[in-house]
């Protein structure tokens, strides 16, 4: 039962911490990092927040005038164009003319227009931040920011000027207007009557060469009988094709069959085993003859090892070979025959394409010749025809069309002077400035909060590393070092500490499975975290609530509670062990331990000296004997240890101990290493009762906790204290 009982405190904790382990940061744990890092992120936000406004803000100010184009949609009388049509029918042609107006021809045009007082207004600017006396820059590279665009969903055209002086911005504006109105009268206005003159004049002109033209073909057609010329040439260049490409295929077949052929000469040349060519060891019989005449040579090879020379089966094995031999020259006789009969076909196959595609190629050039007058009487024919068809079509669009209003074009708007700049924007900088600003501050400061992985709140403690949190101890820095080991006798002194450990203690009877008798240890991640000064504390906790309780000093390398306690250090565990370390009689009063008696139901086992290898004693097994029988003696056994990112030492002790408690001290060890040695000490089989916070101020539990009853419960205990 005894075993049991543990199994199943360790498998309630697992579940606990599963389930605390998926918890997820709430509003108020974002309130306390932001708190926690106002004076880093919030400087930081403010010097770049500032320094943006006020860049921005010294900018050279720019002013914007703007004049506005209107395209009249024409009304329709007619459904045809003149030769010259201004009005807008689709955005295409509205671009054309945004396209107009930020042409080079138009910026020359208005920077010619300007008069030599228009010249200094565009150059004041600029001359105010020229030194004295030099000369003004050329108006071209004054002109400012020219920008036109069509309205969407209308016939209006804008144009934006934008200048350091409002003066020059909505001249140049005005101005544009003034020189594209100008530059529209030039291309349109009196061109539509001298179009009707000389489409007149081109009209009949065109039409006596298309006449020309076409008697001229009837002529050549008849001379040369010619009704389908076209077909014959199209039958003549197909057939022309299908020669050329069976004479390509046939000459390949020549060059693969003369290879070949030539290939065969070099080996009889060389002397070279013709069957090393595929063409000859894969013709006809010879594949069968090779296989023949390779197992007759096996054989005869088996008979040699089993036979002599004249046994009759050795005789008739090598007449069939060499008879096998005789037929397989023959077979390749008969391939190179073969191919000397395929060359000549070949080469004849050729020379008759070759014969043929001469004819035809005679008989397409005859007719080409014939074609080429015929193509080019007939194309001048129809080009002079489609001319003709053409410019008097034209002819009667512009005679009805000149009439009719040429420009259906008129300024809507003229641009005025502008009252104040449109950059710097001072309310649109300053609302960006306050929007980085924010950003800024919380981005560093919760930036900062995924960057520092040190153990800063409950949240660290019970939901990244998935632990209990068993109290938060107070910042005991007003207390002396002596008093701070015996904050439980001192109520009046020190209420907070006090409290805070008498709520540690109350976390340790809930959250504890085992009952007394029971050993607990106390460790840490590094030195200073205060792992002592919890262990003597909470000894002091529960020997104030009647259980018999011993404080055992097992930081062999480093001992500290006999100093807290002003204690010798000549008799303890390593003094003991040294001695033989007996167990006979009352563990209690053995004068090797010097268990001593610090107060009412509290005794101090301290380390009695210091160890380089304290190893050597803590994996005896006498060790773990010694603990079983304090624990006979006492009721609780609090147990210091050295811290586990130091040494290994902890790990020793927890393997024989019933409970572990975990010290971490505010902003000082990483979570990443305490999570790591709490699970060290799980795959040992630990029981973690869970981890104490210690050294955070009294305003800092209140906003770093979950303990949001800490007011209250500070009043609760100072009443009944």
């Amino acid at each position: 039962m005894a075993d049991i009982a543990p199994n199943k405190a360790k498998r309630d904790a697992s579940d606990f911490e599963e389930d605390e382990v998926i918890e997820r940061r709430t509003l108020r744990d974002y309130y306390v990092i932001l708190r926690e890092r106002i004076w880093i992120a919030l400087p930081i936000a403010l010097v770049v927040s500032v320094g943006f406004f006020y860049m921005q803000v010294r900018k050279t100010p720019i002013y914007q005038a703007t004049a506005s184009l209107q395209f009249e949609k024409p009304e329709t009388v007619v459904t045809s164009q003149g030769v010259v049509d201004p009005s807008v029918h689709s955005e295409f042609d509205l671009n054309t003319y945004i396209h107009d107006i930020d042409s080079n021809r138009m910026r020359a045009s208005v920077i010619a227009s300007f008069t030599p007082e228009e010249r200094a207004i565009l150059q004041r600017a600029a001359m105010k931040r020229l030194p004295p006396g030099s000369p003004p820059p050329p108006v071209g590279a004054l002109l400012g920011t020219i920008d036109a665009e069509p309205l969407r969903n209308s016939f209006l055209i804008t144009i934006s000027v934008s200048h350091e002086d409002p003066e020059a911005a909505a001249l140049v504006a005005n101005r544009y207007v003034d020189k594209f109105m100008d530059y529209l009268f030039e291309s349109v206005g009196g061109k539509n009557e001298e179009a009707v003159t000389y489409l007149n004049a081109r009209a009949k002109q065109l039409r006596k060469d298309a006449e020309d033209a076409e008697k001229e073909l009837q002529d050549y057609m008849r001379q040369h009988n010619l009704v389908s010329l076209d077909k014959s040439i199209d039958i003549v260049a197909d057939r022309l094709k299908a020669v050329n490409s069976a004479l390509t295929t046939a000459r390949l077949d020549m060059l693969g069959v003369e290879e070949l052929a030539g290939e065969v000469a070099e080996f009889k040349r060389d002397g070279k085993n013709l069957l090393e060519i595929s063409y000859i060891s894969n013709h006809g019989s010879v594949p069968t003859l090779k296989a023949q005449l390779s197992d007759a040579e096996q054989a005869q090879a088996l008979l040699m090892q089993r036979y002599l020379e004249k046994h009759p089966k050795v005789i008739d094995n090598a007449d069939k070979i060499a008879v096998t031999k005789a037929q397989l020259a023959k077979a390749i006789d008969l391939a190179i025959a073969d191919l000397d009969t395929r060359l000549a076909a070949a080469r004849d196959s050729v020379t008759a394409l070759e014969k043929e595609y001469k004819e035809q190629e005679n008989q397409e050039l005859s007719l080409r010749s014939l074609s080429v007058d015929y193509n080019s009487l007939q194309s001048r024919a129809t080009v002079a025809k489609s001319y003709y068809m053409e410019i008097l079509d034209r002819l009667n669009q512009t005679t009805t069309f000149k009439n009719l209003d040429k420009i259906s074009l008129h300024p809507l708007d003229r641009a005025v002077v502008p009252g104040g700049p449109i950059s710097p924007n001072v309310r649109g900088i300053m609302r960006t400035s306050i929007g980085i600003g924010v950003i800024l501050f919380f981005g560093i400061a919760i930036g900062l909060s995924f960057i520092d992985d040190r153990v800063k709140s409950s949240w660290d403690v019970e939901s990244f590393i998935g632990v209990n949190l068993l109290g938060i101890i107070p910042q005991l820095n007003i207390a002396k070092d002596d008093e701070k080991m015996g904050l439980t006798e001192m109520r009046e002194s020190n209420e907070s500490g006090n409290e805070a450990f008498l709520g540690l203690y109350s976390s340790v009877k809930i959250q504890s499975k085992l009952d007394f008798p029971k050993s607990i240890l106390v460790t840490s991640t590094i030195p200073g975290e205060g792992k002592t000064l919890i262990s003597c504390n909470l000894a002091a906790s529960f020997a104030r609530h009647g259980k018999k309780v011993l404080v055992m000093d097992c930081d062999l390398r480093r001992p500290m509670l006999h100093r807290h306690f002003h204690q010798q250090n000549t008799l303890g565990i390593i003094s003991w062990f040294e001695k033989g370390a007996h167990l006979d009689g009352d563990t209690l009063t053995n004068p090797d331990l010097g268990i001593a008696k610090i107060g009412e139901n509290l005794w101090l086992l301290t380390s009695g000296g210091r160890s380089k290898s304290p190893t050597e004693l803590l994996e005896n097994p006498i060790f773990p004997q010694l603990l079983e029988s304090l624990k006979k003696q006492f009721d609780l056994v609090v147990i210091d240890s050295p811290p586990m990112g130091a040494v290994t030492d902890a790990m020793l002790i927890a393997s024989i101990s019933d409970e572990v408690i975990y010290v971490c001290r505010f902003n000082r060890a990483y979570r990443k290493h305490i999570r790591l040695y709490i699970k060290a000490l799980r795959e040992g089989k630990n029981e973690i009762l869970g981890i104490v916070l210690n050294g955070l101020s009294p305003r800092r539990i209140e906003y770093y906790s979950n303990y949001r009853y800490y007011r209250s419960y500070k009043k609760y205990y100072g009443a009944q204290t």
